[in-house]
């Protein structure tokens, strides 16, 4: 019986356990984690305007805190996906979200814009470890055809700080203590997410079996068995057959992620993430600031980016169950595609007048259903583009380099556009068209059991 045998019984054991309300703990637990990152993530958008004048931001100090955090987020993702596979999927969260409340606490304190950038620096690399962490866990814990349901919750809980966020920045506009009362929620989270992840999410039974640890592995999968009303029969050490617990298993190297038979799904994995990733981070970060230097209010502005995110919560929902019925690749090609009469709109809407506001009300509520609901299908098939051996190097580096291009040199770029609409959302447009083709011409469907469609069509090429 061979390790990947050994890897097949276990995954089909763990796809074969009913969804119960202690998988939809995890998936609350693991939301709670995305809800705080996502909202100390996007907190930079709302830190720049209502910093700006209490700071008297300049216009470089702006290009750092638009660009500066996302740089580290990327940074603090590549060292993650260094040690994933090596640590626990646990311990890397663990270390993201620990390190990311922190420094948001500190926010408050400030008294420069020069401890301000450093602060938001700082939390972005806790943020690279926490953000891309809890895909990896979720796809190695949930039963295959529940990943969907975790996807959508999960997002839908994202999308709630993406929502709140803007929302919280309106009530506080024109408060000169606006962008340190803004940092606390995120902040004050330190006391409680740690704990949350420690005790409600267990160890990945696959990254067991993978370091040789075979009855922890059977111990993790049982524990999942009766915490979930022990309606399978229990897993035992002889059913996963005689070849296991011969030892740790030889990690492959991190270039193995880019060896003939890996590199095409690595590529299609990051890419199909760039075109939405670009379309959230022009929205959470940009937005706001590109509605007011094109002539909004304030308070105006961040009613119309909570109307965006706040549209993105049944479409990430939606996003969610369509991914089970026609497909990955169809369903990522549908959430790119759908939002260009979206963003076209958008471009438009200073062309029409007294309807201004109403057209570009109906283009951000297209564009928040679709491209920004995109993230439950793009998440989870990026993980599953990798064996278990690969899955969190491969994760990590997929989601840090697509932020990379989409979240830090696309806002570099177009952040001297902001005051032009037919540019900015003109740019925006073109980016998500073409990332629109790439999963449908280039990719895989990854539909089915984990070991099916990363380690069994690994070892076919």
């Amino acid at each position: 019986m061979s390790e990947e045998n050994a890897a097949t019984r276990l995954g089909r054991k763990l796809d074969s356990i009913p969804f119960s309300a202690y998988h939809l703990l995890l998936i609350l637990a693991l939301g709670t984690v995305g809800f705080v990152e996502g909202y100390d993530l996007a907190l930079g958008g709302s830190l720049i305007v209502l910093a700006k004048e209490p700071l008297h931001l300049s216009p470089n100090a702006i290009r750092w805190l638009v660009a500066g955090p996302t740089f580290l987020v990327v940074i603090g993702g590549f060292s993650a996906s260094a040690l994933s596979d090596r640590l626990s999927r646990k311990t890397i969260m663990q270390i993201g979200v620990v390190v990311s409340t922190f420094f948001t606490l500190l926010i408050p304190l400030v008294q420069n814009v020069e401890q301000l950038v450093i602060l938001r620096l700082l939390t972005g690399i806790g943020l690279g470890f926490a953000i891309p962490a809890p895909f990896p866990i979720a796809a190695e814990l949930m039963p295959a055809q529940h990943r969907r349901t975790y996807g959508g919750i999960y997002e839908v809980m994202l999308a709630s700080a993406f929502t709140l966020l803007p929302f919280v920045a309106f009530l506080l506009a024109g408060n000169p203590l606006g962008f340190r009362l803004i940092a606390l929620p995120g902040g004050l989270a330190l006391g409680v997410v740690p704990l949350l992840v420690y005790y409600a999410i267990p160890e990945s039974p696959r990254w067991h079996l993978l370091r040789g640890e075979t009855q922890k592995a059977v111990d993790a999968v049982n524990l999942i068995i009766r915490r979930s009303g022990g309606k399978v029969p229990p897993l035992t050490v002889a059913a996963l057959g005689t070849g296991v617990g011969l030892g740790r298993q030889q990690l492959p190297p991190f270039m193995a992620l880019f060896r003939a038979g890996q590199m095409r799904w690595t590529a299609v994995g990051i890419l199909s993430g760039v075109s939405a990733s670009a379309a959230y981070y022009t929205c959470a970060i940009l937005l706001p600031k590109a509605l007011v230097d094109q002539g909004g209010a304030v308070a105006l502005s961040f009613g119309l980016s909570s109307v965006l995110f706040m549209a993105s919560i049944p479409g990430k929902l939606f996003t969610g169950y369509l991914m089970e019925i026609i497909g990955r690749r169809w369903t990522m090609t549908y959430s790119l595609a759908g939002s260009l009469p979206g963003i076209a709109l958008m471009a438009v809407a200073h062309l029409t007048g007294a309807f201004a506001a109403v057209v570009f009300i109906a283009g951000a509520l297209i564009a928040g259903f679709t491209v920004l609901a995109a993230f439950p299908c793009t998440r989870v098939y990026l993980s599953e583009q990798f064996p278990t051996d690969l899955r969190g190097r491969g994760h990590f580096f997929g989601e840090s380099t697509a932020r990379l291009f989409a979240g830090v040199l696309f806002p570099l770029f177009l952040e001297r556009y902001t005051a032009s609409p037919v540019v900015f959302f003109g740019t925006l447009l073109m980016v998500v068209a073409i990332g629109a083709c790439v999963p449908l011409l280039f990719g895989r469907e990854t539909v089915g059991q984990l070991e099916t469609v990363s380690e069994a069509v690994e070892l076919a090429a």
